[in-house]
């Protein structure tokens, strides 16, 4: 579902007849506010007929944008944007539907909302973070959409479409142990892939995309996931043991300029900066680049390379899903990754390798 118009509020939960007290408890004291949503409320347009002092909604605009006016109030818990996330408008949408409401999927032409999305590396992957974060925080709340399926008026199917978006956190953790299982095998010796058997790496065919499309849509998958989705799902763990409080963190937003407007040559590129989000993929390309160079040097080759030659093409195929760190290894200034990460990530690659070689031989 898209819901685009962020500057408006839904008045979805209120029936019946009101009083000004009750009006003003509920929506601020803002007479102009309350008079409109109490005609609203009766039916009626929210426009009256009568002539109306244009100095008088200049003053109710500036005294409802003011940070306060909403302490006291429904704003934020009955009405208006639902706080308790930093995905808010998945919050709110789900909770209209739990109300009955129905929407549609609104396609003007022209499109009648259109933004700026983060173009370097630090902001995406931390955008990505937030978004993780407050999906989790959704799904391990009340607000949960299975909650709403038995409780409100949330449909079956609206529960599996919206349990389809939020559960998105939860991947990081066995994506992670997935992409390492390659390397794994390659440095134990051992195999999890049949011998006569390749599994396809393109799964787009028929989507109407170009290959290269496609081939950045799997790249951005596995990195995202393994940064931003897994700082995230770390975020909300902590948070549910009363270990850390989430914010909402502002990323940047860059306009897109054509080729010859002060765009460096290198615009587009990957960037990178100090955040510990880029240790993880960083270590996960050192590892399997450690494997690969096990697997072509016939270190610990107590096992036929012919019998792990479909682990060593994963790990190939997880090395080109992160190429971006791979260029980042040996980039310059923000397109490079920087040394402090890559020691880090350097040294839990060779703890990954140490713990490997030490439980295959082992066993």
């Amino acid at each position: 579902m898209c819901y685009e118009t962020k500057h408006y509020s839904f008045l979805y939960f209120l029936v019946g007849k009101l009083t000004d007290e009750r009006l003003e408890k509920t929506f601020g004291n803002s007479k102009e506010s309350t008079k409109t949503a109490a005609r609203i409320l009766s039916g009626l347009s929210g426009i009256s007929d009568c002539p109306y002092d244009l100095s008088n909604r200049v003053e109710a605009a500036y005294q409802i944008a003011s940070c306060s006016y909403e302490y006291g109030t429904s704003w934020g818990t009955k009405i208006g944007w639902l706080y308790g996330t930093t995905t808010e408008d998945i919050l709110t949408g789900m909770r209209i539907h739990a109300r009955g409401w129905k929407s549609t999927y609104c396609w003007p032409d022209p499109p009648a909302f259109l933004g700026c999305a983060p173009s370097d590396g630090p902001a995406a992957l931390t955008q990505q973070k937030r978004w993780a974060t407050g999906l989790l925080e959704v799904l391990f709340s009340k607000n949960s959409p299975p909650i709403a399926t038995f409780t409100a008026k949330l449909q079956f199917r609206q529960c599996l479409a919206y349990m389809w978006i939020i559960s998105w956190g939860l991947r990081p953790i066995p994506e992670l142990c997935y992409l390492a299982l390659p390397a794994y095998c390659i440095m134990a010796g051992s195999h999890f892939l049949p011998n006569y058997k390749f599994h396809t790496l393109f799964e787009y065919y028929g989507a109407g995309f170009s290959i290269r499309a496609c081939l950045n849509n799997l790249m951005m998958g596995r990195i995202i996931t393994v940064t931003s989705w897994l700082f995230g799902f770390f975020c909300v763990i902590l948070k549910l043991l009363g270990l850390l409080e989430t914010v909402f963190e502002v990323t940047k937003k860059d306009l897109y300029t054509t080729p010859g407007e002060g765009s460096d040559k290198d615009a587009g590129g990957f960037t990178f900066d100090g955040s510990l989000i880029f240790v993880p993929a960083t270590t996960l390309l050192l590892v399997h680049l450690m494997a690969l160079v096990t697997a072509l040097s016939g270190l610990f080759d107590h096992v036929g390379i012919e019998s792990r030659i479909g682990e060593i093409i994963c790990s190939v195929w997880v090395v080109l899903c992160f190429s971006p760190f791979l260029k980042g290894l040996f980039g310059k200034g923000k397109y490079g990754i920087p040394t402090s990460t890559i020691c880090k990530s350097a040294a839990l690659a060779l703890l990954f390798l140490a713990c490997t070689i030490t439980f295959a031989f082992h066993h």
